[in-house]
């Protein structure tokens, strides 16, 4: 069942225990697809590991993330937005957070996550991806966790590496679910 929030600091979700992660990745993605059926076992193997995951609530990925972690037990937290002009959040969100427009949703993503993994998108998970790389980079947000799926990410960042202006100590790269969790608890010291 979804519960609703509305924007204020939710500090059940704020607290580090256990780490939020949120999860960034394409509204299109279909059932059956490569990126669907690894959101699901990304969520599935994150709420085994005992996170809690945040995401934009809606399909796709953030769908095959949430019903990954939902089924296996774990906390799955929605940030949705009245601009898009979508009903409530997917059916596996236990708990909603409404913003009113892009913006509030991309920062409520940002602040709301402990650490951040990136899998296949658009130019709107594009768009998550440099806010949370640019705020740590510049250290609007303390360092934190910014796991790409790889090889789906690899080639962009290293463009944009290459011109020697951007900071790549700040990215990780995960090929499978088991690779990013692992990451996750070798930061987080969790075993």
């Amino acid at each position: 069942m979804n519960t609703t929030t509305n924007t204020t600091t939710n500090t059940t979700i704020m607290s580090n225990n256990p780490p939020t992660i949120a999860l960034f990745g394409s509204s299109q993605s279909q059932p059956g697809s490569s990126a669907y059926e690894l959101a699901f076992d990304l969520g599935r193997e994150l709420a085994k590991r005992g996170y809690r995951i945040i995401n934009g609530g809606y399909g796709g990925i953030m769908q095959a993330s949430a019903q990954g972690a939902h089924q296996t037990g774990g906390k799955t937290i929605g940030v949705t937005c009245s601009a898009f002009g979508r009903g409530g959040p997917n059916e596996w969100i236990d708990e909603e957070i409404h913003t009113a427009n892009l913006n509030e949703r991309l920062n409520r993503l940002v602040e709301l996550g402990n650490a951040y993994i990136v899998l296949p998108g658009g130019t709107g998970t594009l768009l998550e991806l440099a806010l949370v790389w640019e705020s740590i980079n510049k250290r609007f947000l303390p360092q934190r966790p910014i796991i790409c799926i790889a090889p789906y990410w690899r080639g962009i960042i290293n463009s944009l590496i290459a011109g020697g202006e951007i900071n790549d100590d700040l990215i990780d790269f995960a090929e499978t679910a088991k690779d990013a969790a692992n990451l996750l608890n070798a930061y987080f010291k969790m075993d």
